[in-house]
């Protein structure tokens, strides 16, 4: 089981990962109502290496990136939620815009994205490119998004 960790402590983990020559992967997003399309992803990104660190967005980026009343759920417990998922190494709250501050701090070998990036300009691809990382586009389980459950429950009786 993985753990919530603040960026400090996860670029010391990932000197200690890098010295034993194991891969780090890492994505980042909002994880707000955590469903089974999360964990397919995270599956499939955390295939890709040896270890799998989540940027979880934190509340004031989520509101601003989702709209009022998002997250619905608040960053603290979405990163402790995310970090007991088996294939999560461990999940760090950040509060900026991009990934690309802890994309520097970290430099992950492989920095993996939803699939609906395909052909739509990905923020923090130079920064990966630009210390050798890879950028690695995962598609998504289709039918499952946290928007279209959030639709199905507004859509209750």
């Amino acid at each position: 089981m993985g753990e919530h960790i603040t960026l400090d402590e996860a670029i010391r983990r990932r000197i200690a990962l890098h010295a034993q020559r194991k891969k780090l992967v890492f994505t980042n997003g909002h994880f707000d109502l955590l469903h089974v399309g999360h964990l397919d992803y995270l599956e499939k990104a955390r295939a890709l290496g040896d270890a799998l660190f989540v940027g979880v967005n934190g509340d004031p980026g989520t509101e601003k990136l989702k709209g009022t009343g998002r997250p619905i759920v608040p960053a603290d417990e979405r990163a402790r939620l995310l970090a007991a998922l088996v294939p999560v190494t461990a999940a760090i709250i950040f509060d900026e815009d991009t990934a690309d501050s802890i994309l520097t701090a970290l430099q992950p070998d492989i920095y993996v994205k939803g699939g609906d990036y395909r052909g739509k300009p990905l923020p923090e691809k130079a920064t990966v490119q630009a210390y050798g990382g890879k950028v690695i586009l995962i598609d998504y389980l289709p039918e499952h998004s946290t928007s279209g459950l959030i639709a199905r429950i507004k859509a209750l009786p």
